[in-house]
């Protein structure tokens, strides 16, 4: 397990790697940006831009979700996976807005967590994104990085990584740090390709030292 001094150096590379790392998901305010991240579970940010471009027009406030019927609001969002479920949470989640409160996305984990559709990685990414309010989403990218670099063990869940990262990073670094290692994990230690042959971390990663053990590795 990387010790704290470690990871920090870890992430000093990342920032000098990936210094403009952002949140990819195009959104305009809270509201937005919760429907494009429950539409992005299992779904790459690229393909929820193309359908929230003309979604977004078309839907301005939760009642507008709730003034078609689900069978429209299906086809809107297709072309994404798991459209019929994501389809069916929107409007139950738009509802609750509506009921709870009023119309607006409520700026606490403990809500957010309640609306339909809205797990803990999706509660994450709004409190951090879009209220500034510092949290750690971990996705599979995150999720990936560490355990490959040794952070987290490879048995570690989803929650014990959330843990461990924000155990071992200043909370002031939590949002940039999140950017930055998604952006390490989707462009450069990616799932089925990693960029070991020039990775600025390879001589200290786990992973990357038992692949160029394996000659998986051609420096």
């Amino acid at each position: 397990m990387l010790t704290k001094g470690k990871w920090l150096e870890f992430l000093d590379v990342m920032d000098e790697m990936f210094p403009d790392a952002h949140c990819e998901l195009v959104h305009e305010n809270p509201f937005e940006l919760t429907i494009a991240t429950l539409l992005s579970a299992q779904c790459t940010d690229a393909l929820v831009n193309r359908v929230t471009k003309d979604l977004f027009q078309k839907y301005k406030t939760p009642q507008d979700y709730l003034n078609v019927e689900i069978e429209e609001l299906q086809n809107d969002i297709r072309s994404i996976g798991l459209y019929r479920n994501k389809a069916k949470n929107i409007q139950l989640l738009c509802q609750r807005l509506i009921d709870e409160y009023n119309g607006e996305i409520p700026a606490n984990r403990e809500a957010l967590v309640t609306l339909p559709g809205v797990g803990r990685k999706t509660a994450n990414v709004v409190l951090s994104v879009a209220f500034d309010i510092p949290a750690m989403a971990v996705d599979t990218h995150v999720e990936r990085i560490t355990k490959r670099l040794g952070l987290c063990r490879w048995k570690d869940s989803v929650l014990e990584v959330e843990e461990t990262i924000m155990k071992k990073t200043p909370i002031e670094r939590w949002s940039r740090a999140h950017h930055q290692m998604i952006f390490f994990g989707r462009y450069h230690c990616k799932a089925q390709n990693p960029q070991c042959h020039i990775c600025p971390l390879l001589s200290d990663c786990r992973e990357g030292q038992k692949r160029l053990k394996k000659g998986l590795v051609k420096l």
